[in-house]
């Protein structure tokens, strides 16, 4: 039995996924925290609260490192980590910086570091001639105005150090790049109380569609476990909608996609002790690398991943976290594919109905979680807002994204928000 230090998490379904991997790998964790009611006001209603199988539930300023890195030093003389985890990106760069300083598995701190900052993931790719958009990365208005014009209208415009797609926004003009550069200024902070960098991206409009290459890293070696594709909409803003895996792709838009993947990898030094979720759009001109996130997808991509093959990302998570070899060998699962798909909210309100009670005795349904009447509704503008989503599988083929979007064509003729 090993015993992992869980250093914050996500309060999504990685909250659940990761404790109960831990578990099953008969392992435990302690988790360590600058604020436990941010997870106790977000308990999962009819479930064991995932913190309930904590070793230890611990408090601490995991935003100051420098006063945190003594801190877990003397813990752990007390009660020996054998790993450090953590499923929430804000807190991937502080993970590897622990694990370093105790001399636990892990990639190391610089390729973390540079992994969930946009703008350096841009610069060591570009210095590897790995392919991506062209881009720039600016402060002042002035500088990114000029920036624009170089690159050319319309353009994405990006934070540097934000998740699941928080005020990416593509731009058609000089208003709308002035407009969006305001929104992020009046966002200094994110959601877990640390300071953001003031510095603002901006990368060329890329056609094609999107697909992420799920991978996991040990000892050197990178296996590809699969090509995930996804749906956006919402523009101006850019919000997943839905995903279905394996990707409904040829052969070769699959191999140029992991051949991509890779590269990216290998040029950031993530090839050890990573579970990556590496996004990629196929453009006209070929694969381009959109982001590189060195832990497993969201969005329930993983469970998507596990019903298709059996291959459980979140217990290889824990194990390469170990530094341990990770089951990767699967099985038959009996589906060839699996999809989610998301309720995007288009207006802000409140939810009066939405009703779905049937949608868990439809054939090939595999999961389905949906708000309650009453809640709270805000237009979306990232993928923070959904209300609920659908799963199905199809045993045939790749079937399942088909299905699910039929399920929630149902669903949205229901929804009503006032």
């Amino acid at each position: 039995m090993a015993h992992l230090l869980m250093v914050e998490s996500w309060v999504g379904s990685m909250s659940r996924l990761l404790p109960r991997a831990i578990r099953e790998g008969g392992h435990e964790f302690t988790f360590l925290t600058r604020d436990l009611h941010h997870y106790l006001r977000t308990a999962p209603e009819g479930a064991t609260h995932p913190l309930l199988g904590a070793r230890n539930v611990l408090t601490a300023d995991t935003n100051d490192i420098d006063t945190l890195l003594p801190q877990v030093e003397r813990l752990h003389q007390v009660l020996r980590f054998d790993g450090v985890i953590t499923s929430c990106d804000y807190y991937l760069p502080t993970v590897a910086r622990i694990a370093a300083r105790l001399g636990l598995p892990g990639p190391s701190p610089r390729a973390v570091e540079d992994a969930c900052r946009k703008d350096a993931t841009r610069r060591v790719l570009a210095d590897a001639g790995v392919p991506g958009p062209r881009f720039a990365v600016h402060e002042e208005r002035a500088d990114l105005a000029r920036a624009a014009r170089e690159i050319g209208y319309p353009l994405v415009v990006k934070p540097v150090d934000l998740c699941a797609g928080m005020y990416v926004r593509r731009v058609d003009d000089e208003e709308q790049l002035a407009a969006a550069v305001r929104m992020l200024t009046d966002f200094p902070v994110n959601a877990r109380g640390q300071r953001r960098a003031p510095v603002v991206l901006l990368e060329e409009l890329l056609d094609g569609p999107e697909v992420s290459v799920e991978t996991v890293s040990h000892a050197g070696a990178v296996h590809v476990v699969g090509v995930t594709d996804k749906s956006i909409a919402g523009a101006p803003a850019f919000i997943e909608t839905g995903h279905m895996f394996p990707a409904a792709l040829s052969a070769a838009d699959t191999e140029a996609a992991e051949r991509t993947a890779l590269a990216a990898l290998k040029a950031l030094g993530l090839t050890d002790g990573v579970v990556a979720h590496t996004e990629i759009k196929l453009t006209s001109a070929g694969p381009r690398v959109v982001e590189v996130n060195p832990r497993p997808a969201g969005n329930r991509i993983t469970e998507l991943v596990r019903h298709v093959t059996g291959i459980d990302l979140a217990a290889a998570f824990v194990e390469v976290s170990l530094g341990s070899e990770p089951d990767l060998r699967g099985g038959d699962t009996g589906l060839r594919s699996a999809a989610i798909g998301f309720l995007v909210p288009e207006t802000s309100g409140t939810l009066d109905s939405l009703d779905g009670v049937e949608l868990g005795d439809a054939p090939g349904v595999l999961e389905v979680r949906l708000a309650e009447p009453g809640k709270p509704v805000t237009a979306a503008g990232s993928n923070n807002e959904y209300l609920g989503h659908v799963m199905a599988g199809d045993t045939e083929g790749l079937g399942a994204r088909a299905r699910v979007e039929a399920l929630l064509g149902g669903l949205r003729a229901g929804l009503v928000i006032r």
